[in-house]
């Protein structure tokens, strides 16, 4: 079986969002999900895009996907990429898929010259968490996440 990763195209959008969609059921968050296949193709195919998709394929099939985005780090001067999503297929884990999709950013990473590559990854999630750090990753258990969203988003921009 032949594993490629290919950056997602146009005509991808039902693919990348039904991969949304099976994460955000993973992660017991699929009430959040409000984007349509059309949001996630106008995000990633639009003319200026910020966000990034790559596919998983097996045997051309998809089996899984890495949404990411650069970043920018005062303290290094660089860029760096964000890892927003991270999925692969309940029964394509185990295979190598989300190493190889791991390894491909950090090539990019190291191509580009940039400074990180960083991720959340929710903090029950032990079989995430184990396959993370055995890919070398660090998990910083001193930073915490903040969000704005919603009506404190509108209070806080001064509507």
């Amino acid at each position: 079986m032949t594993l490629t990763i290919r950056p997602a195209r146009p005509g991808d959008e039902e693919t990348v969002y039904a991969l949304v969609r099976g994460l955000a059921v993973y992660e017991k968050l699929a009430h959040e999900v409000d984007a349509t296949a059309a949001d996630l193709g106008a995000a990633l195919f639009g003319p200026q895009p910020r966000v990034f998709c790559d596919l998983a394929e097996r045997d051309g099939a998809p089996v899984g996907f890495a949404l990411w985005f650069y970043t920018f780090s005062t303290f290094r001067g660089r860029h760096g990429l964000w890892l927003e999503d991270l999925f692969v297929e309940p029964e394509h884990r185990g295979g190598g898929v989300g190493k190889a999709l791991l390894a491909h950013l950090a090539r990019r990473c190291v191509a580009e010259g940039l400074a990180r590559f960083e991720w959340n990854v929710l903090d029950w999630n032990a079989p995430a968490i184990a396959f993370y750090t055995a890919q070398g990753a660090r998990i910083l258990d001193d930073w915490r996440s903040c969000r704005v969203e919603g009506a404190a988003l509108t209070r806080l921009a001064g509507d």
